[in-house]
């Protein structure tokens, strides 16, 4: 086997995993950020099983200044803080890499990039094939047709390695060291390489093209034009000083050998005690063998092991824990058992079905625990009739309003069983939902729960059912008696965790949301999950024909303006067209992977420039449009109801909003003609009924001005004005009746976005105003409305105090990064301070108005149902002869849901469609 040399650049790659999780971080039961620990040790164990490397070593930069810092002391100078919990992940990584036998290569005055560049040339003599693992680009000036660029894959893609043919046709060189004279050109805004000014990446390609190198160009610097000759005159020297510091050091005196380096026997004790530490079972796991067990705590929701792990104790099995599961086949025991639990204030009952779709699942058996360590399983024949015989028998005490019914996840329990005729009622706890309040960042599956507060690792479905899904059986496949120890286990579990998270919920303050908000809501949800909606298929098949036919005349336009045909679904190509042929920036941004960025955020923001981005931006609308609700809703009708019926999530959103998946029909865009005309499509049940749309008007502009307490804004709300209307008149001087259209638009843009932390530079982009107008505008917002800014300061001040910050019914958010000394990260935390008390009230203002409207309906008897709930809106399905009636009722409850300092305005309107309604 030849000789493969595998360098990691540890600091680079530790930062990579850290911010691949940063929008949901990997947070352990201690509290601590595991993120960066989790993904550099998947990219090691990526390399070591799929690379087979024969030497490896990891290398990392140290505090001590380096030759760079001496001959420019703002060499990396304007770096962020190290955010802290990568900092206090950093020597875990290095436990971790110890513990896999490799070592740690550091060497005070040298950065990794010097390092890996020693050793790597070192090799090449030596016969080895060497990699470089790094995402960093200024390491394409090391390879060779021996040593290569191994840049790993981003969530789970492919790695990606550049030999010398691909780096010389990359950087379009004729050889690697090239390289770095492009880098003295263009410099490094993120090592604060200054290069020379004017010259971006695309240019310093061409010069080193033609003179082939920062000091052939400046040598010849007469025979350039205009500015550019003027920029390279003047900053000669700072163009040479950034070719030196862009320059990997290839002479550390660093004395680790290849011996060294060998991959050797790894430490399996220790890696176990980390992989426990750190709670790692999917890597324990793959280390280990599917017996592994790391475990989360030591029973009580809090840490057991102590940063060393020598304390840890793995959790429990059922092998291991006595306790009494009955299985019940007849339907003499079933009935003994419906006996049992008539009887009881409090039962845990937990199915057991052949699929997750609610609407089609059978029911296979049903799990009941009311006392730890104990419970009893019922299982069907599997016979429609027979079945049935034993969902009646135990229907009474599922429907009974005295038993509380105790569950995890209860809202998909509830929903197959009123599929199937049966109405769960009475009291309910799920502990889904109370760990969602409890811990809202943390994870809330049973299993991760149960290791976290009993120190007990459930039987995993996977061992039931398989682990591959295309291998997967049904439910209704697995033998009986492990069905039973499942499913039993399932509930006794259950019933152990709310008696764990009862407490905790006084503790942190969250009864009141989870018993007035979030637990009363869970019916509605079921309701409205199994009314679903109508769509007219027809309609959506017309809305189809003319996107298709939009979509073609955007094309024949883009077309025209391009002056050439290409792939618009290429990202590649349509970054070509638009940042080289037509060039409509000078120093495009690109992406990881350097291909130029055409996202959306960028194409808004180059709208104005030139006509074909917003063809562009038409036609990708177009499609989207198309793809996801045109072509795809009607596949989605329920062949049974002939409607369509989405899920809604309570748990996804840090704010506490809804989430409507499968469809989503929360993202039905309704600023442009053609995204509301998909609205069109849902229509009333019949000739016979009207679909009514029950909006909050402006309703998060009226919690910001309830919860900032601000005079001026209250003033326009309590007046009945146009508070857009009313905000332009203030920060331009003007009477209301002198605010032209377009200074509405800008004071509606500032009202929404100003509690959503924009600055002055997303405004002006938004607005497509220059920067200095936008920031006056800003200043100008906020010394008409004090209240509102000294709100912002306030509850960024109480978030650093508390940790914290709550709705007006109390609903936390927890915000760990809020006296982060990283500026990105605690600006980013500061925004969710000041918008997540408003959006989280929002939210529960709107689920409260659900739970008594529907409350309002069912009292009254009526036949009009609540189909949807879309951001501040709800949609009802409703009988034409109850308009007088059911109308005013709804615009009341929704009202009087939450009440706030300012009047709360509803809005309603009826029609055949929804797009009518609204």
């Amino acid at each position: 086997m030849s000789n493969r040399l595998f360098l990691l650049d540890g600091m680079a790659l530790v930062y990579r995993a850290h911010f691949a999780f940063i929008q949901r971080p990997i947070i352990n039961s201690q509290g601590m950020n595991t993120s960066a620990l989790f993904g550099f040790t998947n990219t090691l164990l990526d390399i070591l099983e799929n690379q087979k490397p024969s030497h490896l070593g990891v290398a990392f930069d140290t505090s001590a200044p380096t030759e760079r810092h001496r001959i420019f002391s703002e060499y990396k100078a304007q770096r962020e803080e190290m955010p802290e919990d990568l900092r206090k992940a950093i020597p875990h990584v290095k436990r971790i890499i110890e513990a896999f036998q490799i070592p740690v290569l550091e060497l005070d005055g040298y950065e990794a990039d010097d390092i890996i560049g020693t050793l790597v040339k070192r090799a090449e003599p030596e016969g080895f094939e060497s990699y470089m693992v790094t995402p960093d680009k200024d390491f394409c000036q090391l390879v060779s047709d021996k040593s290569y660029l191994y840049k790993p894959g981003r969530k789970g893609g492919e790695v990606e390695i550049q030999g010398l043919s691909e780096v010389l046709e990359k950087w379009q060189v004729e050889r690697p060291e090239q390289v770095i004279d492009i880098l003295g050109l263009w410099g490094d805004s993120v090592d604060n390489i200054p290069g020379i000014p004017g010259i971006g990446e695309k240019t310093a390609k061409k010069l080193v093209g033609q003179f082939g190198s920062v000091e052939g160009l400046i040598e010849h610097a007469e025979e350039l034009k205009g500015k550019q000759k003027e920029k390279v005159i003047e900053f000669a020297d700072q163009g040479k000083l950034s070719k030196v510091l862009a320059t990997i050091d290839i002479k550390v005196p660093i004395e680790t050998s290849f011996e060294e380096l060998k991959i050797s026997q790894r430490n399996d004790e220790a890696l176990k005690d980390l992989c426990v530490e750190f709670e790692f079972n999917a890597i324990g796991k793959k280390l280990f063998g599917s017996d592994f067990r790391s475990g989360r705590s030591g029973g009580d929701g809090t840490a057991s092991t102590a940063s060393g792990a020598e304390s840890a104790e793995p959790p429990k099995t059922i092998k291991e824990v006595e306790h009494d599961y009955t299985l019940i086949d007849s339907l003499e025991g079933c009935m003994e058992l419906a006996k049992t639990l008539a009887k009881l204030k409090s039962f845990c009952f937990d199915i057991e079905s052949t699929g997750l779709d609610t609407k089609s699942a059978r029911v296979i058996g049903l799990a009941f625990s009311w006392e730890a360590h104990k419970a009893s399983y019922v299982t069907f024949p599997g016979e429609l009739e027979k079945d049935r015989a034993f969902l009646e028998i135990l229907r009474p005490v599922l429907e009974s309003p005295a038993i509380e019914k105790v569950g995890h996840n209860l809202k998909y329990d509830i929903s197959v069983l009123d599929w199937h005729g049966v109405e769960v009622k009475g009291p309910l706890f799920d502990t889904m939902l109370a760990h969602s309040l409890i811990d809202p960042d943390q994870r809330h599956g049973m299993d991760f729960l149960s290791e976290l507060f009993l120190n007990y690792t459930p039987i995993s479905i996977s061992s039931l059912i398989g682990e591959k899904k295309s291998e997967q059986i049904s439910m209704a496949f697995v033998p009986i008696e492990e069905l039973c120890e499942y499913a039993a286990e399932d509930a006794d579990v259950t019933w152990q965790l709310k008696e764990k998270l009862v407490p905790l919920l006084k503790e942190t303050e969250q009864e009141k949301i989870f018993y007035d908000v979030e637990i009363p809501l869970v019916p509605v949800l079921v309701a409205m999950e199994k009314e679903g909606i109508r769509v007219d298929v027809e309609v959506l098949k017309e809305i189809s024909e003319t996107l298709a036919k939009q979509m073609r005349e955007e094309e024949s336009t883009i077309y025209e303006l391009a002056g050439e045909q290409f792939n618009l679904n290429s990202p590649k190509q349509l970054g070509v067209i638009l940042f080289e042929k037509l060039a409509l920036v000078d120093k495009p941004k690109k992406t990881k992977t350097g291909q130029y960025t055409t996202n959306e955020q960028t194409l808004q923001s180059l709208a104005a420039e030139h006509k074909i981005v917003q063809s562009i931006l038409d036609f990708r609308a177009a499609t989207k449009l198309k793809s996801t609700y045109a072509d795809s809703l009607p596949e989605q009708v329920f062949r049974k109801t002939g409607r369509v019926h989405t899920t809604y999530n309570q748990l996804l959103t840090a704010t506490g909003r809804l989430q409507s998946q499968d469809p989503n029909l929360q993202n039905i865009p309704i600023r442009t003609e053609m995204g509301r005309e998909i609205r069109r499509a849902f229509v009333a049940r019949d000739e016979e009924h009207l679909i009514l749309a029950a909006d909050y008007s402006q309703i998060e502009l009226r919690i910001i001005a309830s919860i900032s307490g601000d005079d001026a804004m209250k003033e326009a709300f309590e007046s009945g004005h146009d508070i857009h209307t009313a905000t332009a008149a203030r920060v331009y001087g003007l009477g209301m009746d002198e605010v032209l259209p377009e200074m509405r638009r800008h004071a509606k843009m500032v009202n929404f976005g100003i509690a959503y932390g924009i600055s002055a530079f997303g405004l002006s982009q938004r607005l497509r105003i220059p920067r200095r107008e936008a920031a006056e505008l800003i200043e100008s917002y906020f010394n008409q409305y004090p209240g509102i800014k000294n709100y912002m300061t306030d509850v960024v001040e109480q978030a650093k105090a508390k940790g914290y910050v709550e709705t007006l019914s109390g609903r936390r958010r927890y915000l760990r990064d809020i006296n982060s000394k990283n500026g990105t990260v605690r600006s980013g935390a500061e925004r969710n301070a000041i918008n997540s008390p408003i959006q989280g009230t929002a939210a529960d203002m709107i689920k409260l108005a659900m739970t008594r409207v529907q409350r309002g309906l069912e009292e009254g008897g009526f036949k009009t149902k609540m189909l949807l709930q879309v951001h501040d809106e709800l949609v009802f399905d409703m009988p034409k002869e109850e308009e007088e009636i059911v109308r005013p009722m709804i615009e009341r409850e929704m009202v009087q849901a939450l009440p706030l300092d300012v009047p709360i305005v509803v809005e309603c309107g009826v029609g055949t469609s929804w797009l009518e309604a609204h």
